[in-house]
């Protein structure tokens, strides 16, 4: 049996956009268009709002300019409003090809906010897409409050479709624009609209108050829509939008009679990337993108894993460019440990095990973090053994003075021998690595990637508190972390590099 396409059309540039706090820079919007479309694959992407201001008028003038020289310029979507053409005018200047038309897809919307009759929307939005269509300008088209207006309003929105079918244009966009129909209505819904008009193209947008997006997603596509609206990290206003990583591994595993042409090793990427640019964290449980949602933290589960793979799901971590891990705490057992000194290369006999063991399910019961990179920390003081540190931050100056450039100076002892150097930088900790770079490149050794650096403090506590900076670093295409505690901030940073340079 042939396969249905669904397209597949990307709203984190101008949907996404709408979380609270998040705005894109031209910059960023432009890097990200190019991942959305060359590397996620994605089918569309919408990229902003017309009108909005100068700043997203010069955004999209450079994503259409990139997009004309790779011929993506019809898969580049800017949403519009009916207003007589002032739109029009704007996606003009900004290079734009595809306008997505804003309508009112129920009547309590239409009635209550433009005070219009059907008829008379109806009209106006005529005007404009004949007035697109001299501009050599695609027309799709969105039905505001769509799923309400289904709901309330269905004679309404009917008529609607029955207008919108006699237009030049190419797809109709179905919003839930509120999240607020179950997933039975979805399906209910979009079934009836596709039985009724056959020859038309039909998006769903889902919106996830209720945390229903996914489901929604899945139900729009077993209905017959045509495309999908999502967002990477499923941001969006209020609760956001349907999210992209989830509803592409749902698609993709439980819905076998269709296809898309998204690239699943790309989400991680893209995920982290966009999170990095709007200061949002991901939920560390996030299905797909989530720190943690690929950790076994139960010893029971680790040793299932070791006998046919027991805790195994179609949701493979190398689906999505990652790998599995074992937590490391008061759960763990000798199959989270083994697994772990496998990755490091160690090995210890069944009573040595034992004895690590214990120690770690100590330090988990007191609420202290336990990682990989800790566990030869915890041998060494636990056995023994000659796993000792080699690296030490023997001293530094940090100065910081208004006006000035911050600097270190810095020594520093590897091996039993003493190496000293200066350096400044942006900011006292940034001095402190350009100081330690000096140092490594002497003995020509690369230091690893600084990828993400975090800090933690205890809510409700005082200026004095202890303050905790996970660093994670990334070295020939692996990513660890190390940890710092101190009640000065750069302190505890500086800390967390001495356990880094003891790692590499």
């Amino acid at each position: 049996m042939k396969k249905r396409t669904i397209e597949i059309m990307d709203t984190t540039l101008r949907d996404g956009e709408q979380t609270s706090g998040v705005s894109f820079s031209a910059s960023e919007k432009l890097t990200l268009a190019k991942l959305l479309l060359d590397e996620l694959k994605v089918d569309r992407i919408e990229v902003a709002s017309a009108r909005v201001s100068q700043g997203e008028l010069d955004a999209v003038k450079q994503i259409t300019s990139w997009a004309k020289s790779e011929k993506y310029l019809d898969r580049i979507e800017v949403l519009t409003f009916v207003d007589g053409g002032v739109s029009l005018e704007w996606m003009k200047k900004a290079g734009a090809k595809v306008q997505n038309l804003l309508t009112k897809g129920s009547l309590n919307h239409l009635t209550h906010q433009l005070k219009k009759t059907p008829k008379q929307h109806f009209n106006a939005i005529k005007k404009v897409v004949e007035q697109a269509k001299k501009q050599r300008v695609q027309t799709n088209v969105y039905l505001e409050d769509w799923s309400n207006g289904m709901r309330n309003s269905k004679e309404y929105v009917f008529e609607f479709l029955d207008f919108l079918s006699t237009q030049p244009i190419k797809r109709i966009l179905l919003p839930d624009t509120l999240g607020v129909i179950t997933y039975t209505e979805t399906f209910a819904f979009i079934s009836e609209i596709v039985q009724r008009y056959p020859k038309m193209h039909f998006d769903f947008h889902g919106h996830n108050d209720y945390d229903l997006g996914v489901a929604n997603v899945m139900e729009a596509v077993k209905a017959g829509c045509h495309g999908l609206h999502l967002t990477v990290n499923g941001m969006g206003e209020r609760a956001g939008n349907a999210p992209m990583a989830s509803a592409i591994a749902v698609i993709n595993d439980f819905l076998p009679e269709v296809q898309i042409s998204v690239n699943e090793k790309s989400l991680f990427k893209v995920s982290k990337l966009v999170s990095a640019f709007t200061g949002i964290s991901i939920p560390s449980n996030k299905p797909i993108v989530g720190d943690s949602v690929f950790t076994q933290t139960a010893g029971i589960h680790a040793d299932g894993d070791n006998k046919n793979n027991l805790y195994f799901s179609d949701l493979m971590p190398e689906r999505f460019g990652r790998k599995r891990k074992y937590a490391l705490g008061k759960m763990s057992g000798k199959a989270n440990i083994q697994k772990n000194l496998q990755e490091l290369g160690l090995t210890l006999n069944d009573d040595e095990i034992k004895k690590v063991t214990a120690r770690i399910i100590e330090l988990g019961d007191k609420k202290e973090r336990v990682t990989k990179e800790d566990l030869p920390y915890i041998i060494s003081d636990v056995l023994a053994t000659d796993y000792h540190q080699k690296v030490f931050v023997k001293s530094y100056v940090l100065t910081h003075a208004k006006g000035l450039q911050p600097s270190t100076t810095l020594s520093l002892e590897i091996d039993g021998k003493i190496y000293e150097e200066n350096a400044s930088g942006d900011g006292q900790y940034d001095a402190f690595m350009n100081a330690l770079r000096k140092i490594y490149q002497s003995q020509k050794v690369e230091l690893p990637n600084l990828i993400d650096y975090a800090v933690r403090i205890p809510p409700g506590s005082n200026s004095d508190a202890l303050c905790e900076t996970i660093i994670t670093w990334e070295s020939e295409g692996k990513e660890f972390a190390s940890r710092g505690l101190d009640s000065d901030q750069t302190v505890s940073a500086i800390k967390a590099t001495e356990k880094m340079l003891n790692i590499i």
